[in-house]
């Protein structure tokens, strides 16, 4: 018997190469190549569906008359609120995120609530019916209305999207699914991209919204090929530890609407449970002023959130002295305390700097900067900023405070939960008076200080 032809792909990128290699050539990642066999050429639309779509007419963009995407929601708010307003027709949703985070929980919840105005499918790979139907008593779900069907072959999957016509499925997950076109194993490079490819295929011409559950790599990225995030139209992850009871559902990908949405839900015994005040989660309870802590208020997609900035300076005993940062980036912390030193006069080479965001909260926006350094002044001085104080602003390298985006709705914010000092870039200085908030504009950061020495010395 011949021996099969072999190649190898790139599980980061898709990469194909004849010869096994250390580093990927596409992508440059180190031992991402796997070994794939080479399919027999053929039609592999062959059968029921003939073809990837009809042939469609030319025509002018000016011709073509522009309408809004219809939408209907999942009757869960924070997660309608990442998918940019609720579920589309014929939109394809890839979820990913750690085994146990949730995911399963939050779609079947979302199910349960779609069986009330659309005909739902559950499309189990990983469970079987006794195990979901388990979970469902256990959060206690009306599930009269939602069908469930335990397989993982993609024909048969295809075969029942034909015969039931459901107007929403859930995939959980496309690692499992396999089609008897390839050879290769579930959750192999070619069988997700093939799986995928299909699914997203049939979503399209018969106007299903589809939602595929992914895993992760242990770096935290989806497993497989990058492919399957470019097919799909929206890419949500879970994000949070499994310790702990909150978990953050972000998009980082959405043809529909804004990306970098953030939805944030509380883990209980009834399931997931959307939280209306996340500010609350991303700021400490100090019975009284401490010391290093700082709040800004960060733009997640359209919503503003206050987070708490802590900043630790102690003695360092070693050569080099440490530089840490969590939930921030650690070579912009390098960068901010060269600027401190620079353009304020305060030296910390000789001191260990440590920075944390409360809650867990990543934050990759420079509007943070500010307040970074605000923390570290405090810490290094040993005495606390105003409890009621809130900032934010981008620090550039010449000691300028840069303005931030959506400045007057981080303000209005602020304002809400009872904050009346924000010390702001005097670009995003309101035209008109924010009730209750009392606005410290500030263009250096030299200036920043003294303002704040200003008020330390009132006090």
């Amino acid at each position: 018997m011949a021996k099969a032809k072999t190649n190898y792909t790139c599980t980061e990128c898709g990469g194909i190469v004849n010869k096994w290699a250390g580093q990927c050539p596409s992508c440059g990642q180190w031992n991402t190549l796997v070994e794939t066999i080479i399919e027999a050429a053929g039609n592999r639309f062959s059968g029921k569906h003939q073809s990837l779509a009809q042939t469609a007419p030319v025509l002018n963009l000016s011709d073509i008359e522009a309408s809004d995407v219809p939408r209907f929601g999942t009757g869960i708010e924070e997660f309608d609120r990442v998918l940019g307003g609720g579920l589309v027709p014929g939109g394809v949703v890839l979820i990913g995120g750690d085994p146990g985070i949730g995911k399963s929980t939050l779609l079947l919840q979302a199910l349960s609530n779609l069986t009330k105005i659309k005909k739902v499918l559950y499309v189990s790979g990983e469970e079987s019916g006794a195990q979901i139907a388990l979970r469902a008593n256990r959060l206690v779900l009306d599930t009269h209305g939602l069908a469930l069907q335990a397989e993982i072959q993609l024909e048969k999957i295809l075969n029942t999207l034909a015969d039931h016509k459901p107007e929403v499925v859930v995939i959980d997950s496309i690692q499992t699914i396999y089609s008897d076109a390839l050879s290769s194993a579930p959750g192999s490079v070619a069988q997700v991209r093939e799986c995928a490819a299909q699914l997203t295929r049939v979503a399209k011409t018969m106007n299903i919204t589809m939602i595929l559950v992914g895993h992760v790599t242990k770096e935290g990225a989806l497993a497989g090929p990058r492919v399957l995030e470019h097919i799909v139209d929206t890419v949500l992850y879970f994000e949070g530890d499994t310790h702990s009871s909150f978990r953050l559902v972000r998009a980082i990908k959405n043809r529909f609407g804004a990306v970098n949405e953030l939805g944030v839900f509380a883990m209980t015994e009834r399931g997931l449970k959307g939280v209306s005040n996340p500010s609350a989660l991303f700021l400490s309870q100090h019975e009284s002023q401490v010391a290093g802590s700082c709040v800004m208020v960060t733009q997640e997609g359209t919503r503003p959130l206050l987070v708490e900035i802590q900043a630790l300076v102690d003695s360092s005993f070693a050569p080099n002295a440490k530089r840490l940062s969590v939930g921030l980036e650690q070579n912009r912390l390098a960068m901010l305390l060269a600027v401190l030193h620079r353009h304020a006069g305060v030296a910390a080479f000789d001191q260990d700097v440590f920075i944390n965001a409360v809650g867990g909260v990543k934050i990759a926006e420079p509007a943070a900067d500010l307040a970074v350094l605000l923390a570290i002044n405090s810490s290094m001085r040993n005495k606390p900023l105003p409890r009621s104080l809130v900032v934010f602003g981008e620090v550039g390298l010449a000691g300028e405070i840069r303005p931030a985006p959506r400045g007057q709705e981080r303000l209005k914010e602020a304002a809400k939960l009872g904050f009346t000092i924000a010390m702001i870039p005097k670009a995003n200085a309101p035209k008109q008076k924010i009730e209750g908030l009392t606005i410290i504009a500030v263009d250096r950061i030299d200036e920043a200080m003294s303002r704040i020495r200003d008020i330390d010395d009132a006090n």
